[in-house]
Formats: structure tokens, C-alpha cells, sequence
């Protein structure tokens, strides 16, 4: 699906997203053709974003959210935002995920399990993760064994 954006004679951001039947609605008195071309679109201040591959974020940290688009190079281009989350929220992600991951393995801490030296040391670092340095924002997760 195509995404365009409406803007002001400074290029700055009127509307978005914005669409062909916001064009046509805006201009109720213009007889538009069935296909409107780039020029059309330009005459109107309206132009196709070029969608762009949203980051890498961390889930548990961050939020990502798709902003207003920006001219880059002559070429209105998606544009994303991450927001760090607040550090309780944060605290709470990682401690879940640490809880997940131990509870995949507490099946091997039953009385008529041996458990591995690695496994022991993997879900004592697991239980750890909370007194590391730079935690939340910045954890070291072990590699299961």
C-alpha cells in the first residue's frame, strides 16, 4: 500500500499519511483523471513516501514508532522514533524474560534430573542478570548450554 504526505510550501508536514481520496476530498472542485501523475501530486503539495526499513530495537527497552516522514535528498522518506522505556518497565521486561528462560529449564532442577555443571552455571547467571553492571539497559544474556 502506498503512503503519501501532504505539505506546506516550506516542506513542512501537513498531513500523514495521507491518501488519493484526501486529495480528491480536499479539492472537491478539481476534476482529477482516474490516475493522478507525480506532477499532479507536486501541483497539489502531495508526494509519495519512500518507505524505509524501520531499526533494530530491543523490545524490552524501547518502543519504536513511525514518525512524520522528512525530505531527504529531494525524496520524502518514512521516518522512525525510539523511545526509550522508563527504567521500572524496563526492569520488569528483563526480569519476565528471565524468568522465561529459567523456567524452560526447571524441569532439570526435578529431584530425578542431573543437572549439568554448564546448565547450573547458565541459571545461575540467569538468577544474576539483576546485580549486573548496567542493568536493565544494558544486559549480558548467557548462552544456554
Amino acid at each position: 500500500m502506498d503512503f503519501y504526505v501532504k505539505y506546506d510550501d516550506d516542506n513542512a508536514v501537513v498531513s500523514y499519511p495521507y491518501n488519493i481520496e484526501q486529495i480528491r476530498a480536499d479539492n472537491p472542485n478539481t476534476s482529477f483523471p482516474a490516475s493522478l501523475t507525480d506532477a499532479i501530486l507536486q501541483d497539489h503539495n502531495v508526494s509519495l513516501v519512500a518507505r524505509s526499513s524501520a531499526p533494530s530495537v530491543d523490545g524490552l527497552v524501547a518502543d519504536l514508532t513511525e514518525i512524520d516522514p522528512a525530505l531527504v535528498d529531494g525524496v520524502w522518506t518514512q521516518q522512525w522514533e525510539t523511545t526509550q522505556l522508563p527504567q521500572d518497565e524496563v526492569e520488569h521486561n528483563i526480569r519476565n524474560k528471565r524468568n522465561y528462560l529459567l523456567a524452560q529449564t526447571d524441569y532439570l532442577a526435578l529431584s530425578d534430573q542431573t543437572m549439568s555443571a554448564e546448565m547450573t552455571t547458565y541459571r545461575q547467571a540467569l538468577r544474576d542478570i539483576p546485580s549486573q553492571e548496567g542493568f536493565p539497559y544494558n544486559v549480558s544474556w548467557p548462552t544456554k548450554p
